[in-house]
């Protein structure tokens, strides 16, 4: 029998946003396989990281591509990219956090792309006027990617009702990074 890798892969990300420290066994039964299989196709919890890192990246990046981010106002934009995201949020905010550990190792190259990405869609707001020009893309990028993760455990916990994750996100993000009219 094959193994399903991208299955595994999604099994992992499941158990793994809901429970960050399981066990490589517990993994292993989430999949439903045994921890020798998952042994062979990742020879250790930071291999299956990687592995989850490159999904979350394509993930991430097919949701920069859904939300036509260069389409309408900088405000309908980011309303489609939050739900584009919504699926992967929990996964996003596992690899957020995961990567932490990797602390000197060579950031993977798909983080920068998609960094730039997002950044680029903020300064894009900013030069049309939409968005505040003393927040850096840099900073609003960052805020985004933090509320991402915090709606994600939130759901996850129960605080925030699922419903309520593109709206809570969208909302307290442009309350804070609109331009506003001097009067």
């Amino acid at each position: 029998m094959r193994l399903d890798r991208e299955q595994v892969l999604r099994s992992a990300a499941a158990l793994l946003t809901r429970k960050s420290t399981a066990t490589m066994d517990e993994v292993a039964r989430a999949a439903g396989i045994g921890r020798a299989t998952l042994h062979r196709h990742f020879a250790g919890r930071d291999a299956l990281v990687r592995a989850l890192e490159d999904l979350g990246i394509r993930e991430f990046e097919a949701a920069l591509d859904a939300a036509a981010l260069d389409e309408g106002t900088s405000e309908e934009a980011l309303r489609r990219l939050v739900a584009a995201v919504e699926p992967s949020a929990g996964l996003l905010s596992f690899l957020v956090t995961e990567n932490q550990l990797f602390e000197g190792d060579e950031l993977n190259e798909g983080w920068n792309r998609l960094d730039a990405r997002v950044a680029a869609f903020f300064r894009r707001g900013q030069e049309r006027g939409e968005f505040r020009i003393d927040l850096t893309p840099a900073w609003l990028t960052e805020t985004l990617y933090g509320l991402f993760s915090t709606g994600a455990w939130a759901v996850q916990a129960g605080r925030i009702a699922g419903q309520d994750f593109q709206y809570m996100i969208v909302e307290l993000l442009l309350g804070g990074a609109r331009r506003s009219v001097e009067r």
